[in-house]
This record gives C-alpha cells, structure tokens and sequence, in this order.
C-alpha cells in the first residue's frame, strides 16, 4: 500500500501529526509513506525512519508570485504519479484538500462538522468525525491512523517513542551545553505576539533557577528580545540562528524546555524532553501532556473556533508558578 499524506504548515502541527507514523509502520510495516509539506517546514521530517519519501511545495511563495500556481500544480501532478492507494488530508484546509485531489481518487479528511473551513470535506470519498476542539495530538494521530484501519490508544501516544531525528548538526551547540548545570531551552517568540511570555519574567525565570539557559531565536525582532535578556543575567545565552535540523538535536540535550505555544516547544515533547508550554489565547489542547510535560494557561477563556488575538492574558501568568514547576521537572 502507498499512502500520501498532506500536512502542509504549520511546524507544530506537523509534529503532532508524526506521532502516529510509527503506530502505522508497527502495524503495516510494509506500507509506503509519503509526506507533502511546505518546503519551509521539510527539514522537521528528516531523517524519520518512518517516511519514505518527502515532497516539497512551496505555496508560501504565491503570495508574492501568483504565476508559480502552474509549476506548484504541475509539481503536485508528478507526485501523483506515485498511484497512491490513499490520500489522507490531514490539515483540513481548502488547500490542502485541493493537493490531495490532484494526488489520487482515493481522499480521506475531516467531515465538515470536524473541520474549521467546512467547504474542503467536499473533497473526501472517506469522512471522518472528530470533534474540532478534541486534543490536537489525539484528533492528528486520529486522521492518519483510521483511514488505513488502525487504532492509536492514548496509551501508545503516551508512551510513544522519540520521532524526531537529526543528522550533522551544529556542532556549535554542544559549545553552549554544559555539564555542571543544567541546560533549559528558552523559546521565546511565537506566530503572533500575544502568544510570547514577556522578555522580563523569562528573565526572572533565568534568574531563579540559576541553570544554564539558552535562549533560542527565529527573526531578527527575537534576536533583539534575546540580546536585552542576556544583558539582565550572566544565566542567560543566546544561541546562534539554528535550522531545524540543529533545533531538533539541541532540544534532544535539553533537561528542561520552558517556551511559547509554538512549534519549536512542541518539539520537545515529540522527543520525550520534559517540557513547560506557556498557554494565554490559544487552548492547551494544542499540548500532550505527560509527568514530564507540562503546560501554564492564562486565565482567559478560549474559544477553540475563533481565537482572540488581542487577548493578551498570558502577561498576566505569574512567574512564580513557572518557576516552581521548573523545579520539580528538574528534580
């Protein structure tokens, strides 16, 4: 059997999404796995043992470049040439559907009461049924597993082995990890700037905890928020900018990540690191958590259909609480 599986964007949604590859390839060890993907995000998938192949779009670049639209669709039409058996749209998206149209017959997808826009479950000959707010690792591990007959349990989830992978990393990273402290990843920034824990009380957590913390950047805005931390605590370290490759094998050395509700944070629970994720408009539902991973919400309520950007609750969480489960993750 040969199945493709398109999961586009966003980074955290792709690692929730890979959990159940290795359920998959446990059950049907001789099925073929293709993954599409946004070629910005393709390097989080690398060296997955259970993926055969990676295909690369690169629909970001429509935005700028309306033409591109052929070369994208005619890409898309050579990857059919694959014949898969099925096609499992697991974003859920009028895009994604439409790639999934173009790559087989066979479609399988969220219905539309289990989809945020409804019009793309009009693609799918198989349609399936969960609800939308349902945990976001236990709804993805759902979409790619039913459709081939398998069943993942909560318990394999919970259970479940690393799936992240890295090869010829960085070496520069191991300069900045140490022996006699403890290494905590710092992830600062996030999509949109109500998600990100403000710079100061990710400086008192530094502060506090008195490990050896590494703070980890995406653009030159973080850079700059970086920058200022490590002048406020000799606890603090910028790290050069890293690829995903580099992130991957950083967080795998990690004893403790403690960041926004972002990809790079999700990261560290796909590679069983203990972990703290720091919740304010969007849901926890977007996080597994475990006895070593944790999450911090807000107090604001969350509609898991219309999220509040200006909703600007997560700089009220008090540092205290994120310290204190600091500390017994460390322990």
């Amino acid at each position: 059997m040969k199945i493709a599986i398109v999961k586009l964007s966003a980074l955290g949604d792709i690692v929730h999404a890979m959990v159940a590859l290795q359920f998959i390839k446990a059950c049907l060890p001789a099925i073929q796995i293709d993954w599409i993907v946004e070629e910005r995000f393709a390097d989080v998938l690398k060296n997955n043992p259970d993926i055969d192949h990676i295909l690369t779009v690169n629909l970001k670049s429509l935005k700028t470049n309306k033409a591109g639209v052929f070369q994208e669709i005619k890409k898309v039409r050579n990857f059919a040439r694959n014949h898969y058996d099925v096609v499992i749209d697991a974003q859920g998206l009028i895009k994604s559907a439409v790639i999934a149209k173009l790559l087989g017959k066979h479609l399988a997808g969220f219905d539309a009461d289990s989809i945020r826009e409804k019009a793309a479950s009009w693609f799918y000959n198989v349609k399936l049924a969960c609800a939308y707010d349902t945990n976001a690792i236990v709804r993805n591990a759902f979409a790619l597993s039913s459709p081939l007959g398998v069943n993942i349990t909560e318990a394999q989830i919970h259970n479940k082995k690393p799936f992240l992978f890295f090869s010829n990393e960085d070496p520069q990273i191991y300069n900045f990890l140490q022996k006699d402290r403890q290494n905590i990843v710092l992830i600062i920034g996030s999509s949109w700037d109500s998600k990100n824990y403000p710079a100061e009380k990710f400086v008192k957590i530094a502060v506090a905890l008195q490990q050896n913390c590494l703070v980890v950047w995406g653009s030159e805005e973080e850079k700059a928020k970086a920058d200022w931390m490590s002048t406020q605590s000799d606890a603090i370290k910028v790290l050069p900018r890293l690829d995903l490759n580099s992130l991957k094998a950083l967080i795998s050395q990690a004893d403790l990540l403690i960041g926004n509700d972002t990809g790079p944070t999700h990261m560290a629970w796909a590679l069983n690191r203990p972990s703290i994720t720091i919740f304010g408009p969007t849901p926890t539902r977007m996080a597994y958590q475990t006895d070593i991973n944790k999450v911090v919400k807000s107090a604001s309520l969350v509609n898991s259909y219309k999220l509040n950007r200006q909703d600007d609750s997560i700089k009220d969480i008090d540092e205290n609480e994120i310290i204190e489960l600091a500390k017994v993750l460390l322990n």
